[in-house]
C-alpha cells in the first residue's frame, strides 16, 4: 500500500498522560519510537519540540472528550493536524493499549486512512463555546421552570392552562405573590397583567390551592436560580454579539432563512463555520450533520435508513429551525413538509425539510448569495399534470364526475 505521509505521528489522549508514536520511514526503512508526556503546556510543548527535531509533518490525534483541544491550540500551525473519530480508528480486540492504539494510528495516517474531522478555526470556535453554553443555560432555566410547575401541581395550583408562560410577566408576578405568602385566589389574579388571555374567572379557580411553607421556599430558590441565570444569558448574547461582528452581513442574510434568527443564526455560524471548503458539496455538509440516511445495504437488501447517531448540537438545533419554518405560510419549507408528511411522516418530512435548509445555508455562504423562498406553490408549478391528475382523483372520491381540458392560450 502507497505511503502518503512518511514522516508522521499519532498521539493517544488521556486525562493526564499522552502517547505519542512517531512513525518514520525513509528508502524502504520504518522507525517507530513511543513516547509518553503529561497533558499540561510544558510537557505539550517539550512533545512539539521532539516532533519538530523528527521532522513530523503530519499528527494525528482521537477525539477524546475535550481533552484535544489544548493539545490542538498548542501545535497548531506547526503541523498539519488530523483530528480522528474515534469510531474510524478502532484497534483489532484484544490489542488494547496506549501504545498499541498510537501506533496503529501512526500506520493508517501514513497510508492515507484516516479521515479528518472538521475542525473550525479559533474565532468559530470561540463563537461554538459561547452559543453552546448559552444554550445550556437555556436548558438550565427550563429545568427549574419544569421543577416550579410541579410543585404548582402537587399545591393544586394548577394555572400552567390558563397562563402557558411562568416566566412571563403575568406568571412572574404570581409566582412572586405566592412566594411572599398571598393565598387570595383574587388578589393574585389581580396580580395579571391586564393583556391576559385567559379568563379571569378561569384564573381564580386555577389559583386556589395550598401551598406549604416549605413549597414556598422551594419556589423562591427556583425562581432565583432562573433570574440568576437569565443575567448570565443576557451577558452572554453581549459576548456572543462581539464574536460575529467579523461575520455580521454573513448574519442578517442568514437571519432571513425561515426558521432562523438571533438565537439560532449564530449558534449555526459557530457550529458549521464561515467557509465551506471543508464540506466538498452540500451533500458533505448534510451528511456530516447526520440529516441523510445511512448507507447499510448488503446483498442487495438495504437494511436500515435510518439516520445516524451523532451532531448533537447541530442537529436539533436544524430540527428546531425546522420546526419553525414550517409554520410559515406559502413558503417552499412549509410546502416540502406537508408533501412528504403523507407518505413519509412527520418525523421524516422535517428531517428532510432541515436538510434543505442547511442546503440553502450552504450555498448562501459558499456563493454569497442571499436567501430565496421558492414559495409554497413551487411543487405544484413543476407538477402541474400530477397535481390535475390528484385533483381529479379527489373530486372522484367526492362523488363528481370531473373533465379536464387544458385552457386555450
Amino acid at each position: 500500500m502507497q505511503v502518503l505521509h512518511p514522516r508522521c505521528a499519532a498521539l493517544d489522549l488521556g486525562k493526564d498522560v499522552l502517547v505519542s508514536a512517531v512513525r518514520l520511514q525513509e528508502d524502504g526503512n520504518v522507525r517507530r519510537e513511543c513516547r509518553t508526556f503529561g497533558m499540561n503546556t510544558n510537557q505539550i510543548l517539550t512533545l512539539s519540540s521532539w516532533l519538530l527535531s523528527e521532522g513530523i509533518t503530519h499528527v494525528v490525534m482521537e477525539a477524546t472528550g475535550s481533552y484535544w483541544k489544548s493539545v490542538w491550540q498548542v501545535l497548531e500551525g506547526q503541523f498539519k493536524l488530523i483530528l480522528a473519530n474515534p469510531v474510524h480508528i478502532r484497534n483489532l480486540p484484544g490489542r488494547k493499549s496506549d501504545v498499541n492504539d498510537a501506533t496503529w494510528m501512526a500506520d493508517l495516517l501514513a497510508h492515507g486512512l484516516i479521515r479528518s474531522s472538521f475542525v473550525p478555526p479559533a474565532p468559530i470556535m470561540a463563537l461554538r463555546e459561547l452559543t453552546r453554553t448559552r444554550k445550556q443555560l437555556g436548558r438550565e432555566v427550563a429545568r427549574h421552570m419544569q421543577r416550579i410547575q410541579r410543585i404548582l401541581d402537587v399545591a393544586g395550583l394548577k394555572i400552567t392552562g390558563p397562563i402557558s408562560d411562568l416566566l412571563g410577566t403575568s406568571g412572574r408576578a404570581i409566582l412572586k405573590g405566592l412566594i411572599g405568602g398571598e393565598t387570595d385566589p383574587e388578589k393574585l389574579a389581580d396580580l395579571a397583567h391586564p393583556r391576559l388571555h385567559a379568563k379571569r374567572a378561569t384564573l381564580v379557580d386555577a389559583l386556589r390551592g395550598r401551598l406549604t411553607p416549605h413549597q414556598r421556599s422551594l419556589l423562591r430558590i427556583h425562581l432565583h436560580l432562573i433570574e440568576t441565570v437569565e443575567v448570565s444569558i443576557a451577558e452572554l448574547d453581549l459576548e456572543i454579539d462581539k464574536a460575529v461582528q467579523p461575520f455580521r452581513e454573513l448574519l442578517e442574510r442568514l437571519k432571513k432563512v425561515h426558521g432562523f434568527g438571533a438565537i439560532n443564526a449564530p449558534a449555526l455560524l459557530g457550529e458549521i463555520g464561515v467557509d465551506m471548503s471543508p464540506f466538498k458539496t452540500h451533500r458533505h455538509l448534510i451528511s456530516w450533520a447526520r440529516l441523510c440516511p445511512r448507507l447499510d445495504q448488503s446483498a442487495g437488501q438495504t437494511h436500515s435508513n435510518r439516520t445516524l447517531k451523532g451532531a448533537e448540537w447541530v442537529k436539533p438545533l436544524l430540527i428546531g429551525a425546522a420546526w419553525a419554518a414550517v409554520k410559515v405560510k406559502d413558503s417552499y419549507p412549509r410546502a416540502q413538509f406537508l408533501r412528504l408528511r403523507v407518505h413519509r411522516g412527520a418525523k421524516k418530512a422535517i428531517v428532510a425539510v432541515a436538510a434543505s435548509l442547511l442546503t440553502s445555508v450552504y450555498h448562501m455562504i459558499r456563493e454569497g448569495t442571499p436567501y430565496r423562498d421558492l414559495g409554497g406553490q413551487h411543487f405544484t408549478r413543476h407538477d402541474r399534470a400530477s397535481a390535475a391528475r390528484r385533483l381529479v382523483a379527489r373530486l372522484e372520491q367526492l362523488g363528481y364526475h370531473a373533465q379536464i381540458t387544458d385552457r386555450a392560450a
